[in-house]
């Protein structure tokens, strides 16, 4: 206790270990991200506020015991294997040899240690919102006119998912852009999901997820920014324009909820309505498509989160079902694992199945599916009504790609849309560069309000 008592800038970031990070009442940002002006003040009030503020923002270090590896790799050699499938393709589910190869290159090649030190060498942060501690990393550009975005994953995805993106958007002159294209990033991690708290009481849907995370904002003293989102990450964005915080100047979305009562209901009726064009018509396919064989996932971590012990238990089954989201993903990992070269690599793939093992999230991050129907906050893919100004960039691989017609009558803002060449449902993890570059366009009309 006594060298957390001591003034937070007298001890290195990466000396603070996890639970220390955590008792710490008010050690303040980290000097990268105070004025120089603040930091006598926050040197000051540190030791009197220690212990007592809850809304402090405390480093965080991020580091796993060799102990928890080791057991690791014990697990994922004792697998024990089911028979092989009875068909030739993956309506059975992720085939016998993907999860056989993956398992292999696990035990045998992977190594977690070189994504550990990656996500250290960010400024990664824990504050308490609303009762349970919030885990962020936050990079803050060297530009001063630089736009603050907070960035949301979704399910199952995590901040790994966002690391490749960090740098070309913090640091665009080094990276094909413009000092004009900069951004601060806070990319937080969903209560219950990596290092995030793990919620002991239901509650946790979107729309408390999105006041939080407006909270998360002003905290660190951003009186204007924008919001993006996949997945998970684009309920609780869209939600947050709903609800229309204090200085949210618009949303990016890369999984757009654009899906019309009209369109739902024939869905429900299993037939396409007459007059859609190709891309209504495709969207409508992949939907049906995703309804009819892809929410196996989804209703059970809706209906019985807590039965999925199994999860906490195997690796391999952890990631058997991490990899089944959906079908253009779990093929294309497949891909990757039979030695093709797609936009994720094995280590990117196993860094967030590791992730999710190390920090014993796979149930914890299930509930938030529960939260979300318990009581119901709406469809996936529901218009929201939203009125402030959305971007949307639709990927062709994602579980539908919304037709531009779609985007302009949810989103009375439209200002921006886009189709993606290549890509599906971790957007920016897979095709960084091209996510980099919709950002800085999605927002650019946006900049001139900061």
């Amino acid at each position: 206790m006594k060298d957390i008592e001591r003034n937070p800038s007298d001890i290195p970031l990466r000396q603070i270990n996890r639970r220390e990070s955590i008792k710490f009442g008010a050690t303040g940002v980290a000097l990268s991200l105070l004025p120089t002006s603040a930091l006598a003040a926050q040197a000051k009030s540190t030791k009197e506020n220690a212990m007592t503020d809850n809304t402090a923002i405390r480093p965080f270090h991020v580091g796993f015991p060799e102990a928890d590896l080791t057991d690791l790799n014990r697990r994922v050699k004792m697998t024990k294997w089911p028979d092989r499938e009875q068909v030739a393709d993956t309506t059975q589910g992720v085939q016998l040899a993907t999860m056989q190869a993956l398992a292999k290159y696990w035990a045998s090649d992977y190594d977690w240690r070189k994504c550990e030190a990656k996500l250290a060498a960010l400024p990664n942060f824990i504050t308490e919102i609303d009762g349970l501690d919030i885990h962020f990393i936050h990079v803050r550009s060297k530009h001063d006119n630089a736009l603050p975005m907070i960035v949301t994953h979704g399910w199952p995805g995590s901040v790994i998912e966002q690391m490749k993106i960090i740098a070309p958007l913090t640091d665009p002159t080094a990276h094909g852009g413009t000092a004009a294209d900069a951004f601060h990033l806070v990319i937080p991690s969903l209560p219950g999901y990596g290092f995030s708290g793990k919620p002991t009481a239901p509650g946790w849907s979107p729309p408390r997820i999105a006041k939080a995370w407006a909270v998360l904002m002003q905290r660190l003293g951003y009186t204007k920014y924008v919001a993006q989102g996949g997945d998970w990450g684009n309920a609780v964005t869209e939600i947050m324009a709903v609800q229309e915080p204090p200085g949210l100047l618009g949303i990016h979305t890369n999984m757009p909820a654009t899906v019309s009562p009209e369109i739902n209901a024939s869905l429900a009726a299993g037939k396409p309505p007459a007059g859609l064009g190709p891309d209504e018509l495709n969207a409508w396919n992949q939907i049906d498509f995703f309804n009819k064989t892809g929410l196996g996932y989804a209703i059970e971590m809706n209906n019985r989160p807590q039965t999925l012990y199994a999860l906490a238990d195997s690796p391999v089954g952890l990631a058997a079902w991490m990899i089944d989201h959906d079908d253009r993903s779990e093929k294309m990992i497949a891909r990757v694992f039979a030695g093709q070269t797609e936009g994720l690599s094995k280590d990117d793939i196993l860094d967030n199945v590791t992730f999710y093992w190390l920090t014993n999230t796979a149930i914890s991050s299930a509930r938030l599916y529960w939260d979300n129907v318990h009581p119901a906050t709406g469809g996936f893919f529901d218009i929201r009504g939203i009125k402030i100004p959305v971007a949307v960039t639709s990927f062709p691989d994602e579980i539908y790609a919304a037709p531009k017609s779609w985007a302009e009558k949810a989103y009375v803002k439209l200002i921006h849309y886009n189709k993606a060449p290549k890509g599906g449902h971790f957007a920016a993890w897979e095709q960084p560069e091209f996510f980099v570059s919709e950002m800085r366009e999605s927002f650019r009309s946006l900049r001139k309000s900061v």
